[in-house]
């Protein structure tokens, strides 16, 4: 017999039959020669015991021993009381853990408590963004600081692509430096713009105020008294805000600014030139801390 058979063993009668084995060991023993009656058979068998402590190991080694030896030497042998599992007959004790180790109850903290835990609410949409949000955010990108450096790459009217470096310090003062092979050059000096031709070696010369690109020059921005504001389209795309300026040289011009829609940087605009001709500039590496050298913005007449 295993241990884990022999331990089990051992626990059911521990627990099943305490007191009517001791009941058999007590029993005084009948005359000799004579035949057990049924009377006598009936107060042999077990009765229910009533619910005791676990008996301890002297207790176990009693037991065994008056169910081997039983009346007069002779063998009886007791049957447990058996149970149907997880049920307990009245007046019985439910039998132990035949290894010693209780299945563990589950936590209150189990799958079913977990379920009944409210889920951290939904973080709130945000709102669309209002026209006039948008002209608010626009104007302080551009207030945001009085100087701004960045690269862009420009596509002309005819096509041609070129790109340089962009300087800007308020009030009016900005700088559009062309990288090789492009030959132009565009200098505004706070009163006039310069547009250069360094291959030609040429230079024409505009007011401010006749330029589509103001709204760079203003000490302080304001694009609903500045100009007039067309349209405001917003999207996943970003955010472009479409304005008409009718003081420029020639005639009308159509400028659409395009912003990031997350961090509202500029990114992109479009001059619509009074002849039809369309400009898209394109602006990135933004560094809006970096001073400029104030003779980049110097015209040589």
């Amino acid at each position: 017999m295993t241990y884990v058979r022999f331990a089990a063993l051992l626990a059911a009668l521990s627990f099943a039959v305490p007191a009517a084995a001791a009941t058999v060991a007590r029993a005084a023993p009948p005359s000799q020669g004579s035949v057990p009656t049924v009377a006598d058979n009936k107060a042999a068998e077990p009765k229910p015991a009533e619910a005791r402590p676990a008996a301890t190991g002297s207790k176990s080694a009693e037991v065994k021993s008056a169910d081997e030896k039983g009346v007069d030497g002779k063998a009886v042998t007791v049957k447990p009381v058996t149970a149907k599992p997880g049920e307990a007959k009245p007046g019985e004790a439910k039998p132990a853990d035949p290894i010693g180790k209780k299945a563990a109850k589950p936590s209150a903290q189990g799958p079913a408590a977990a379920a009944t835990i409210a889920p951290p609410p939904a973080p709130e949409p945000e709102k669309p963004l209002t026209r006039d949000e948008a002209l608010k955010r626009a104007n302080a990108f551009f207030n945001a600081s009085p100087v701004m450096t960045a690269d862009f790459v420009q596509i002309g009217g005819d096509g041609k692509r070129s790109e340089g470096k962009l300087h800007v310090q308020r009030a009016g003062r900005v700088r559009f430096e062309y990288a090789q092979p492009a030959t132009m050059e565009v200098v505004a000096d706070g009163a006039q713009v310069a547009v250069r031709d360094r291959k030609l070696n040429t230079q024409d010369l505009y007011f401010i105020t006749q330029t589509p690109l103001k709204f760079l020059m203003k000490d302080k921005i304001d694009l609903e008294k500045d100009v007039v504001v067309e349209d405001v389209k917003i999207d996943d795309s970003g955010v472009t805000i479409a304005i008409e300026d009718k003081a420029t040289f020639g005639g009308t011009s159509h400028v659409r600014l395009i912003f990031d829609p997350k961090t509202f940087k500029l990114k992109q605009w479009q001059v619509k030139d009074p002849q039809g001709y369309e400009t898209l500039i394109s602006i990135f590496n933004i560094d809006q801390a970096k001073v400029p050298d104030p003779t980049l913005f110097k015209i040589v007449k």
